[in-house]
């Protein structure tokens, strides 16, 4: 009969592995749980106010530490001129010159220089609400712009009136020229398409 060899079960853990793993996790616990008194701290010192009459060697005069009582039994002054406001700020003006001697003029004051008065503009007009969507070309017809506002189909050449409000002044290949019909807010619209089918 074969004697077999005590060799540890390889699914199960060593002895003394649990044991040394047991002993750090106490000494883990104790010493972060463990209550530790918390350090006092060091008494202060009261610094003893030092006089200009004073010793050096830090003793006090008892002549300092008496109250003069008589001194406070004496008058008291008057309060100043004007009155004292927390709550409002307040510079007191420059005191008055001294009078001038005869013979000499008193220096002019500075000349304030006024901000220019910038004239106001009305505001420019709001956009013109037409969406470029085309041009056709034709002989003798020459190049007609084609706009829309989502609702109806406008066309014009440069000079004409559109929708009654808006002056085509210049025809592009990309973009057209209009203002109002009076001549304010000129304005350019590129060419976006249809965009507003099926609305």
């Amino acid at each position: 009969m074969a004697t077999e060899s005590a060799s540890p079960v390889p699914g199960r853990p060593r002895p003394w592995l649990l044991v040394a793993l047991g002993v750090v996790l106490a000494v883990f616990l104790v010493t972060k749980l463990w209550p530790t008194p918390a350090p006092e701290p060091a008494p202060r010192r009261a610094q003893p106010r030092a006089s200009a009459n004073a010793p050096d060697n830090g003793s006090i005069d008892p002549e300092e530490l008496k109250v003069q009582l008589d001194a406070l039994k004496g008058p008291r002054p008057e309060p100043g001129e004007g009155e004292r406001n927390p709550f409002r700020f307040y510079q007191r003006p420059p005191p008055p010159l001294p009078p001038m001697p005869p013979g000499q003029r008193a220096p002019a004051p500075p000349l304030e220089i006024a901000a220019p008065v910038m004239p106001t503009q009305p505001a420019p007009p709001p956009p013109i609400p037409l969406k470029f969507i085309g041009i056709v070309e034709g002989r003798g017809v020459g190049k007609i712009a084609a706009f829309s506002d989502c609702k109806r189909t406008f066309y014009g050449r440069e000079g004409d009136i559109v929708d009654g409000r808006y002056k085509l002044v210049k025809i592009g290949v990309e973009s057209v020229v209009m203002m109002y019909a009076d001549g304010r807010g000129q304005q350019t619209i590129r060419l976006t398409g249809q965009d507003c089918i099926g609305k």
